[in-house]
């Protein structure tokens, strides 16, 4: 018996083709567990499975649009024919629109609501599925962010999308918890990813108004997902847990 964490447990990971996604399935693999790694970027996904499959992970690579009901009932189906089961699902994928509110153009709305709520809910649905019928519990997670907890400046509408989102993970206690199936939220705060680093004065910024002195790391808010899906965490329901280094705390504004 391996005393790896995730010995044997089957998880998907959506949105995990770069950055703090593709980090959380990094780190599950090298624990034991057989990760479907999806993202929208098909080319992209298979290169990340390929990379943590050479360090010696089990990760099968499932490209496509997590907004839609086709990709979100097969790659269920798809972990569940190659691995015979579904133990945890991370719900990473999202997409962020910045616009002045006064501004806000409809089509954006559309789009944002599609992936980042209608995408996490019916996934959530699809996966709880699954393991309601497998009759041994489970473990979801979904990417909230901090915009949902303080206002930020272009950000109207995706922190409400992720408001929605800690809400969601609050709400389906009722349905899931019966079943021996626990959800919670991540809510990362300023990190460190490949987008956030296009911003050259990212790091200088988010160091000065951050209490820790710095942003996340990807390492970071992976060990903290990790956390909230292993066997440590069965008696955590409903909680958003934020990972910021205590500036939602103080809530100094970047701008």
């Amino acid at each position: 018996m391996s005393n790896h964490l995730f010995y044997n447990q089957v998880a998907i990971v959506t949105g995990a083709g770069i950055g703090i996604g593709y980090e959380i399935a990094s780190q599950l693999a090298a624990q034991g567990a057989k990760v479907i790694l999806n993202d929208i970027d098909e080319n992209l996904a298979k290169s990340a499975s390929e990379k943590i499959s050479k360090y010696g992970g089990i990760c099968e690579a499932f490209g496509g649009d997590i907004s839609t009901i086709e990709i979100i009932e097969g790659i269920v189906k798809f972990a569940v024919d190659k691995f015979g089961k579904l133990d945890i699902l991370i719900a990473n994928a999202g997409i962020t629109t910045f616009g002045n509110f006064l501004d806000y153009q409809p089509e954006s709305m559309q789009k944002l609501l599609q992936v980042n709520l209608f995408g996490t809910f019916f996934l959530t649905q699809a996966a709880a599925k699954q393991m309601v019928l497998q009759g041994y519990g489970g473990s979801i997670l979904l990417t909230s962010s901090v915009t949902a907890h303080a206002a930020h400046l272009n950000l109207a509408a995706y922190g409400m999308t992720k408001a929605a989102i800690d809400q969601l993970s609050k709400n389906l206690i009722v349905d899931l918890a019966p079943h021996n199936i626990n959800i919670n939220t991540i809510v990362p705060g300023a990190t460190l990813t490949e987008r956030t680093l296009e911003d050259a004065e990212y790091i200088k910024t988010w160091s000065r108004i951050t209490p820790s002195g710095r942003p996340a790391t990807v390492e970071d808010i992976a060990n903290a997902a990790l956390f909230l899906v292993s066997p440590l965490s069965r008696q955590i329901m409903g909680q958003n847990l934020v990972i910021d280094g205590g500036w939602v705390s103080v809530g100094v504004s970047p701008y």
